[in-house]
């Protein structure tokens, strides 16, 4: 739970921290400035700075940052390397080094459904594939707020929110334009330097795909292959 100022964006820790030591997925830190803008003008609440909500959603979007462009765990400073773990819908938990490899999109979208229902299969997905899928479909960026939060540390509690616009295909569909959106709820627990040792993240992934399947099918030749950066948990969030 990183409480240091943001330096380079005022919502995510540690994007200038040591930059040249750190080994970064494309190559040096990355710029949040279109999601920022969508939060700005989507967000439902504006919390006071240095308010304890304000501070657990710059935490989330700092690890999120962290889980989605750092290469190495031991570059990670937003969570306790040894005891960090990542349970989703209470499913079994990932290591940090398990979540690093799986990517953030696929660790919390991976289920137990038959191969047939399953609106997302992300054990045929690699850390790249998943987030250029949501690159495509959110071309501005996937973003993230805190609704409430329930308790403080060291077992924090809070409701979130996580939207998109759905202005680029995904996986067959067209866009519709529409905003998409879901909700969930969320336990963060921290350790005495408040570093992350466990997430557990509880919500509804039909909300998500309702919106994204609505787009009427199109050719898989139709679809660009490249698209301007994004993120995903929150991120960018």
């Amino acid at each position: 739970m990183a409480t240091v100022p943001a330096g380079r964006d005022k919502y995510r820790s540690f994007l200038d921290d040591e930059s040249d030591n750190v080994q970064w997925r494309h190559g040096g830190p990355p710029t949040y400035d279109v999601v920022n803008q969508l939060f700005e003008q989507g967000r439902t609440k504006e919390w006071e700075k240095g308010s304890l909500e304000e501070i657990v959603q710059n935490a989330i979007k700092t690890w999120e940052m962290e889980l989605s462009h750092k290469v190495r765990l031991q570059d990670f400073k937003s969570i306790n390397h040894e005891k960090f773990n990542l349970i989703v819908n209470g499913r079994e938990g990932l290591k940090g080094e398990e979540a690093l490899k799986m990517g953030s999109y696929n660790a919390l979208l991976k289920n137990s459904l038959p191969k047939e229902f399953q609106y997302y299969k992300a054990d045929e997905e690699s850390f790249e594939s998943s987030h250029e899928a949501f690159r495509s479909a959110f071309p501005r960026g996937f973003a993230w707020e805190v609704i409430h939060v329930y308790s403080g540390p060291p077992l924090i509690s809070f409701k979130f929110r996580h939207w998109g616009i759905f202005e680029g295909p995904f996986k067959g569909h067209a866009p519709t334009g529409e905003k998409v959106e879901f909700y969930g709820i969320a336990t963060v627990k921290v350790d005495e330097g408040l570093k992350v040792e466990k997430v557990e993240v509880y919500y509804d992934p039909a909300q998500l795909f309702g919106g994204l399947l609505k787009g009427a099918p199109i050719s898989i030749s139709s679809s660009p292959t490249h698209h301007a950066s994004a993120c995903p948990f929150h991120s960018p969030s």
